[in-house]
């Protein structure tokens, strides 16, 4: 598959000279935390998302309560907002396309979002690019194996949607393979190698409508069962590496001409090679740190790029920090004070709680970061690993 030249983005001469009113698709824990750093910059946000229950409604300046892609819910919004932006992938690119064609603004572009939500079509833009990727194949569950593909274990993922792990299985044995086979079936599905990497990354950057670029500190990350469980900033990489990593996420961002905060998931082999994992073109969780530990957090960052305000530093204000996520552990209804008041405890600890009412194994009920004293790479790292043990601790005490 292949790709034509993208159309550029407006420039910012040709666009609102003051950007104040900012719709956001989605209103869960990311619009939540953007909603915060909107009223630090006089930004007025409206969500639009499905519950008056949900996160970010609490803190927002109005919403529109509807479903994330029903685009007669997006045409009311961007009459009221100067600018449109997505806080998650789950929408309708050719209802919206219409509301782009009748003035309504969106950064990221829908151009920029185009070749991303479908993970086929991004292995293959990224292919095109000329981005490392592990290599994969377009298949459905009722075709036989490609060729070159039939050694476990494998990867499949559903091409749209998938989100937290969702919609992602590691194929260990032909038992499992065809247990998944049967629950996909006629769906159309992304086939991958499975990497034995040595550690996953992650970069977060930013574009400016001008073209500015600003990348944060590259992250460890951690996953269990496939929803990240922490982040370490920055990670203890080489120089070498850092440098892959910031040209992968500069050669994507000026591709896409993209404008605001943009995720790249990266696997980093034995022999310190990256190869891109996904992209998110939105704020993410591995980003979450840089509330509590840089001098800009991507949320600010990412409303300065789509209201056309100069970038913030994305440097860290401190040596480094670990970024746990309370993820739930049981189905419940509680809001988890006791435990919450324990992790606050912890020196350095700043605990972030997004008011969700229903706990479900797996479910992102909050996070704490937690800033670290040490100059030395491997030493933060060490304490980093500690740290999150003991918020594990006090996160599942009962």
């Amino acid at each position: 598959m292949k790709f034509t030249e993208m159309k550029s983005n407006p420039t910012a001469a040709n666009l609102p000279a003051k950007i104040q009113r900012v719709g956001a698709i989605g209103g869960g824990q990311l619009a939540l935390m953007m909603g915060d750093a909107a009223r630090n910059l006089g930004i007025e946000l409206t969500v639009q998302t499905p519950s008056a229950a949900d996160p970010a409604v609490a803190v927002a300046a109005g919403s529109v309560l509807a479903a994330i892609d029903d685009v007669g819910a997006t045409a009311k919004l961007a009459e009221l907002c100067d600018v449109i932006t997505f806080e998650n992938e789950f929408v309708d690119l050719d209802g919206l396309a219409q509301l782009a064609d009748r003035g309504a603004l969106f950064r990221p572009s829908l151009l920029s979002l185009t070749p991303l939500l479908d993970k086929y079509v991004q292995r293959c833009y990224l292919q095109d690019l000329g981005l490392p990727t592990p290599r994969f194949w377009a298949w459905d569950s009722g075709d036989p194996l490609p060729e070159e593909a039939t050694n476990f274990p494998l990867v499949i993922k559903t091409r749209r949607h998938g989100y937290d792990g969702q919609g992602t299985f590691i194929v260990k044995d032909a038992a499992s393979f065809e247990s998944i086979c049967a629950k996909l079936k006629g769906r159309p599905l992304l086939l991958e190698e499975f990497v034995p990497f040595d550690r996953e990354l992650a970069a977060i950057a930013a574009r400016s409508i001008d073209g500015e670029i600003a990348i944060y500190p590259i992250v460890e990350t951690q996953q269990e069962d496939r929803v990240c469980r922490l982040v370490i900033a920055p990670a203890d990489i080489s120089l070498n590496v850092k440098a892959q990593a910031e040209s992968i996420a500069r050669t994507l961002l000026d591709s896409l001409q993209a404008v605001g905060i943009f995720g790249i998931e990266l696997f980093l082999t034995a022999d310190n090679r990256l190869l891109v994992n996904e992209i998110a073109p939105r704020t993410h969780n591995s980003g979450h740190f840089s509330i509590d530990a840089c001098k800009t957090s991507q949320f600010e960052q990412h409303l300065r790029a789509v209201c056309q305000l100069p970038l913030g530093n994305c440097g860290l204000n401190c040596h480094g920090a670990v970024m746990v996520n309370l993820l739930g552990y049981e189905s419940a209804e509680s809001d988890y004070l006791m435990q919450r008041q324990q992790l606050a405890q912890i020196a350095g600890a700043f605990v972030h709680w997004y008011g969700k009412k229903q706990s479900r194994p797996g479910r992102k009920l909050g996070h704490v970061t937690v800033v670290l004293d040490s100059e030395s790479a491997a030493d933060r790292r060490a304490q980093a690993l500690s740290v999150a043990r003991n918020i594990d601790f006090i996160w599942k005490a009962n």
